[in-house]
């Protein structure tokens, strides 16, 4: 078994910590927070929603990264059906100014200022590259199965020059609501485009949807623990600095996935399952 093979399914595991959740709104900001249940000078990651969506919709991932030692809290303002985009990048700001300053838990939790990262599904995702442009303290960005910003989350990435992950579904081109290859060819090096070949745009999306009983838009397992190892190792690398995790973190080959050149051809990328890519049409 490979390296990568092995740290995935580790990592896609529940990790040895305990888990506390609290209430961002008791300083000020809507919002979620789960953290160890002890421990100082913490990593920290701040979680953009999709469109239409809430944080509670991303909560069991949050828990799953906090499992693993990091402070993940998640905005949940910006959800109706014309979000202000500048409002919600506003808002992961402002909670990683929150999970810096305050004190968390029962005051044995603190967060280091120098090992904070953004992150986001869909809107989400563009809307953490906003953020990391518009902050000099954001060490690494995540972006999972992007969806476009307004501004443009492109112009915002051309800027940056920290690590950063673009997961894609099995989609080949952008469309009206996904631009992970014009998004992943804007994000300038150190920077990792990999593709889910069997994942859907929302298949992290946790709970029922409008269209699960007819077997569409429902959460897909395999790609909740892909994608939950994937940005484990991210984030652990690059704001901790754990070597073991630089594979994956990386272009590591993981079975499942590829890697891929966001600048290359279409007919040279990775053809999709043509279900999978239906179903993720339907589902966004």
């Amino acid at each position: 078994m490979s390296t990568s093979k092995k740290l995935a399914a580790q990592l896609g595991k529940r990790g040895p910590h305990p888990v506390l959740r609290g209430n961002l709104a008791l300083a000020g900001q809507p919002g979620v927070v789960f953290t160890p249940a002890t421990g100082y000078n913490l990593p920290a990651v701040a979680f953009g929603h999709g469109w239409l969506l809430s944080a509670e919709r991303y909560a069991d991932t949050l828990k799953h990264l906090a499992s693993w030692g990091i402070v993940a809290a998640a905005p949940d303002t910006e959800r109706g059906p014309v979000p202000s985009h500048r409002g919600l990048a506003a808002d992961l700001a402002t909670t990683l100014d929150i999970v810096t300053g305050v004190r968390l838990g029962t005051g044995d939790i603190s967060v280091h200022p120098d090992k904070l990262a953004v992150a986001g599904h869909g809107m989400g995702a563009s809307i953490a590259v906003l953020t990391a442009a518009a902050r000099s303290d954001v060490k690494a960005v995540a972006a999972l199965y992007p969806a476009p910003s307004a501004p443009s989350a492109e112009d915002a990435a051309a800027t940056l020059d920290i690590p950063s992950i673009v997961l894609g579904d099995a989609a080949l081109a952008d469309s009206l609501n996904d631009n992970t290859v014009s998004l992943a060819g804007a994000l300038r090096a150190p920077t990792t485009f990999r593709r889910l070949d069997k994942a859907s745009s929302d298949g992290i999306v946790e709970g029922r949807r409008l269209l699960s009983p007819l077997g569409v838009g429902g959460t897909e397992k395999s790609t909740v623990r892909t994608t939950r190892a994937l940005l484990t190792a991210f984030l652990l690398f690059h704001l901790t600095g754990e070597e073991q995790y630089a594979e994956l973190a990386g272009a590591g080959e993981l079975k499942g996935t590829r890697v891929v050149d966001p600048h290359a051809p279409v007919q040279d990328q990775p053809k999709p399952n043509p279900l999978t890519a239906i179903r993720g049409v339907i589902g966004r």
